[in-house]
């Protein structure tokens, strides 16, 4: 038996100005208008087969948060997300206290709209920056200028969204430990509540990849990171996952709970889903990945939005618990895996006793804590929870 945890939202909206370089997310350049009210119309009765299909409304869970990202939905309408919010919240009822993030970003005629995503009930703004050097934000197919991103920091605060989040990369092509540390300099000078720090990484199917730059090497990540953890550190930031900063009470719901291995409904073209049952069962869905394959699934009844649905064994349960909990800093309930997986701790006892002798892990008599050493090799650690039988 499992006991379902919370549930949230995954809204995908996948269209860009232009595809980034770096970017491998299910994105595509937009090629004239958005056919806004049609996609939203189908996100809804996306929702719609999704709360059929899996019998939601017999076993009503309210939803914990909602993550719009993209792509770049700051593309749709404050009118849309309006309609959307409204549509998705006549479906399924919201928590009280509900967190509803939407990614933008700071171009100037996006920003203008932030004051109207707040009214539609948008409580937290994660706003693509990504370097505040005009250079590097070319190489990196960037759109917005340095001022537009200080710009719409700025406005994030004047608006009093509940949060807002900076998204800032590190590694950047032919970047120095001194650039990359100007860089965090600025946001944190912008004070938001959450910083997002994440390195470069090449990603197939990328520009990069097929014609990859010239970045730090690997000594020169090092000292970033730990000259700037630091600065965050001084500056107020608590590290709750492996590249998420925020001002104590301020990190992101909807991350928690993913991290969790909480559960989300994924509408929208390639979104992925995750619902567990009370009777055992763990579903993963995705959706149809391109945006002509998905709206015309729009109103056929006999094409539906779902692409793939797999049921996860039994055997893979710890290994995706795990891989998941230890992304974040925080200690591990052992009962979480019990209600979470439906599995008893015996399941995992050979490999937790490992991980212990190797001191990847530290535990207590109701939590596990993965250790400095266990960050180091953290494949390690996880490959050794796929293994056991």
């Amino acid at each position: 038996m499992l006991k379902p945890p919370a549930l949230s939202l995954y809204v995908h909206i996948p269209w860009c100005v232009q595809k980034c370089p770096y970017c491998d997310f299910n994105s595509h350049a937009q090629k004239g208008k958005i056919p806004e009210e049609e996609y939203i119309s189908a996100l809804l009765e996306d929702l719609d087969s999704d709360i059929e299909r899996y019998k939601l409304n017999d076993n009503v869970r309210p939803i914990h948060s909602i993550f719009i990202g993209g792509g770049t939905p700051s593309l749709i309408s404050a009118e849309g997300i309006d309609t959307l919010l409204k549509g998705i919240e006549s479906r399924i009822p919201f928590k009280n206290d509900i967190e509803i993030t939407m990614e933008a970003n700071p171009g100037t005629v996006e920003v203008e709209r932030f004051t109207g995503y707040k009214a539609a009930g948008v409580t937290r703004i994660s706003i693509g920056v990504q370097s505040f050097e005009q250079e590097k934000l070319g190489r990196l197919g960037r759109i917005h200028g340095p001022q537009e991103a200080i710009n719409a920091a700025n406005l994030a605060h004047d608006i009093k969204l509940n949060s807002f989040n900076l998204d800032l990369m590190h590694g950047l092509p032919e970047q120095s430990i001194e650039q990359a540390l100007d860089d965090l300099d600025k946001a944190i000078e912008l004070n938001p509540p959450h910083l997002s720090w994440y390195q470069l990484t090449i990603e197939p199917n990328t520009m990069f990849y097929y014609k990859t730059p010239t970045l730090p090497d690997d000594d020169d990540l090092w000292d970033i990171f730990e000259q700037g953890h630091k600065k965050l550190s001084d500056a107020g930031y608590v590290q709750y996952e492996i590249s998420g900063y925020s001002k104590p009470e301020y990190q992101c719901q909807h991350n928690l709970n993913y991290w969790r291995f909480g559960d989300y409904l994924g509408i929208g073209c390639g979104s992925h889903g995750k619902l567990s049952f009370a009777d055992g069962r763990i579903v993963r869905t995705t959706k149809i990945k391109h945006p002509k394959g998905y709206l015309a699934a729009y109103q056929n009844l006999t094409k539906p939005y779902l692409s793939d649905e797999n049921y996860v064994d039994h055997d893979d349960r710890p290994f995706e618990f795990f891989m998941n909990r230890f992304r974040l800093m925080e200690a591990c309930p052992k009962q979480d895996f019990i209600d979470t997986t439906g599995l008893p701790l015996s399941a995992v006892n050979e490999t937790i006793h490992w991980a212990l002798d190797k001191q990847y892990l530290s535990e207590t008599d109701t939590h596990w804590q993965i250790t400095q050493k266990g960050k180091l090799f953290l494949n390690d650690l996880l490959e050794a929870f796929m293994m056991e039988e």
